[in-house]
């Protein structure tokens, strides 16, 4: 089953490792350290609806920020609805 994330990005359900809430993350300087190498080995692929950021999903094929909240994402991971 595959997890919309934002815009046009789909991410199977079966490779998603964490969803973060960006705003709680921002608080942990491991984390933050953790998104500035991130973004310094070009490992983040940014969504962008023209709305605020707000999670960040880590998968094994790649990480991701978006503007959809970890809250809506967990939602969505767990609903039995989907494209399979």
């Amino acid at each position: 089953m595959f997890i919309h994330i934002g815009a046009n990005y789909m991410v199977k359900k079966d490779k998603i490792i964490a969803i973060l809430d960006l705003e709680a993350i921002s608080n942990s300087q491991i984390s933050k350290q953790m998104l500035k190498s991130m973004q310094k080995n070009n490992d983040i692929h940014r969504i962008y609806e023209g709305g605020k950021e707000k999670s960040l999903i880590i998968t094994t094929s790649g990480n991701y920020i978006s503007p959809i909240s970890s809250f809506t994402l967990l939602k969505r991971s767990f609903s039995k609805i989907g494209i399979e």
